[in-house]
């Protein structure tokens, strides 16, 4: 499988991965995290509000920052310490949110890495932050 080991791993190194949020993404996310915020889901209520129409959750955006730690850098077998989040711009429905995460800082005597994590719509960021993980050993077996 793709992905680093901590002793392939380097600061400066990144990975993004993009998607498209759809009315769909919205309302499984709601039901899944059970935030059924009306400005997530309910038009009418959204309209009267400062963002003028629906938007996506937040942690729904976020969650991509997730799938590109776990799919992409480091990859498989990687687990998630921490996060710290700001949101800085909302997401609308068909709007494509790119996750980027960039090598910050690595430890190698304990297989951690820290992460710069970004997530952008046509290049403005809408939320910023940074990632704690533990990375894989290449020579302990644990399966990529």
């Amino acid at each position: 499988m793709p992905g680093y080991s901590i002793d392939t791993l380097e600061v400066g190194t990144s990975e993004s991965l993009a998607k498209t949020i759809t009315d769909a993404d919205i309302v499984l996310f709601a039901g899944v995290s059970c935030d059924t915020n009306p400005v997530h889901v309910d038009d009418e209520y959204a309209s009267g509000t400062r963002f003028g129409g629906r938007i996506a959750h937040g942690m729904l955006s976020a969650s991509l920052i997730s799938a590109a730690i776990a799919n992409k850098l480091p990859g498989p077998g990687t687990i998630y310490l921490g996060q710290s989040l700001r949101f800085l711009a909302p997401v609308r429905p068909g709007d494509t949110v790119k996750a980027t995460v960039t090598v910050k800082e690595i430890n190698s005597e304990k297989r951690r890495a820290t992460l710069a994590t970004v997530c952008t719509v046509e290049g403005v960021a809408v939320i910023e932050g940074e990632a704690q993980v533990l990375v894989p050993a290449a020579s302990s077996g644990e399966k990529r």
